[in-house]
């Protein structure tokens, strides 16, 4: 086969240490119903036989590409992009997998006849080693395909990334004319050009988990929870920050309220030891006020979500029995808003322990009945 002039789409497959996952990944590529296609593995000067996987490839749409010195994985995903001839960027590392040769058509297909949507992902299927483990039951955003208005979608991608990287296939012009990659943004780099774009285009999705998601030590997001669990936190803050921001700019009270609630939600997490990727991500009260002065506004605002905060907080300790460090931020938003009868409530039932949760709890499970009855 010779190799496309201007092929449709182009996969971008970073490698770094996974000369040994390679091969799996282009022959998964290799594989598609759809051929108008050109494959560049972006070898990030990795120190294992990645030029000699690479060049194991007989047809010539597979393009190696090696770095000199290493660049990181943002500035090598978007050397790739910019390098890239394809209408479509499908960025894919070298440790996942598609998981049906018929993806990169029924892709193809909806892009080409939905010019308004910017990017189309789709579910997918957990690998430990090579063995599946079952559907990710977070990139099961639906029960069934859509497309979906961009702004409305974007209001579910505020409350968390549910978007595997591995299953994205974007518009070139979604880089060239909204964004690359942040490459402030190590942790949540991808997460963010999802939002953003969808402020511009619409986003289809497949509910047929078509990719494999390897779950291993070497993927990139256990070697940042390994390496820097401050970027991790940095990130999961600053994005809803920054889209904050974006939401100010074009007057959209709706995304702006839903970043603060991400923002307020994220803080009460994190000072609760919520576990990201299966490692604790606490942070101290004085790591917290340092992060609020630099993500928010007015000292006004800064008050009402630290009182949002604490409370989130001390509900979330109290959810893992850990009565002292609930009582304790439950005070400190008390100091912040003293007539607060609801608060006292929860100190009260905190403070009486076994009985007081099992109240709550009971409580707590009223007001879901009566929610669903509403």
């Amino acid at each position: 086969m010779t190799e496309t002039a201007n092929p449709k789409v182009s996969f971008i497959v970073p490698c770094y240490k996974l000369a040994h996952l390679l091969a799996e990944c282009v022959n998964s590529i290799l594989a598609q119903t759809y051929r108008d296609f050109e494959i560049l593995i972006m070898d990030d000067c990795s120190p294992d036989n990645t030029p000699e996987v690479a060049r194991s490839f007989a047809d010539p749409r597979v393009i190696h590409v090696r770095n000199e010195p290493n660049l990181g994985h943002l500035r090598n995903y978007n050397k790739g992009i910019r390098m890239a001839r394809g209408k479509y960027i499908w960025l894919i590392s070298a440790d996942d997998c598609l998981r049906r040769n018929y993806v990169l058509e029924r892709y193809v297909e909806l892009m080409e006849a939905n010019p308004h949507v910017g990017y189309a992902f789709c579910a997918g299927c957990a690998l430990d080693d090579r063995t599946e483990t079952g559907v990710i039951r977070s990139s099961m955003y639906r029960r069934e395909d859509g497309i979906f208005p961009g702004r409305e979608f974007l209001m579910d991608l505020l409350k968390g990334n549910f978007i595997l990287a591995a299953s994205g296939m974007a518009r070139k012009e979604c880089y060239e004319k909204v964004s690359y990659f942040p490459e402030d943004m190590p942790y949540g780099g991808d997460w963010y050009l999802w939002c953003v774009y969808a402020l511009h285009y619409d986003v289809a999705f497949f509910a047929d988990p078509m990719v494999n998601y390897r779950v291993h030590d070497l993927s990139m997001s256990t070697i940042m929870a390994q390496k820097d669990m401050s970027a991790i936190f940095s990130d999961i803050i600053g994005l809803p920050a920054r889209m904050r921001r974006e939401g100010e700019r074009i007057g959209d009270a709706a995304i702006v309220a839903r970043c603060r609630e991400t923002i307020t939600r994220q803080y009460s997490d994190c000072l609760a030891s919520k576990e990201i990727r299966d490692r604790k991500s606490q942070i101290s009260i004085t790591e917290f006020e340092e992060s609020l002065s630099r993500f928010t506004g007015s000292p006004q605002e800064q008050r009402e979500i630290r009182f949002q905060v604490f409370c989130g907080a001390g509900d979330r300790f109290c959810w893992q029995q850990a009565l002292d460090e609930s009582a304790c931020m439950y005070r400190r938003a008390l100091v912040l808003k003293p007539l607060s009868p609801g608060i006292w409530l929860k100190v009260a039932l905190v403070n009486s322990g076994a009985v007081g949760t099992r109240i709550r709890n009971l409580l707590g499970g009223m007001r879901q009945l009566a929610n669903l009855k509403s």
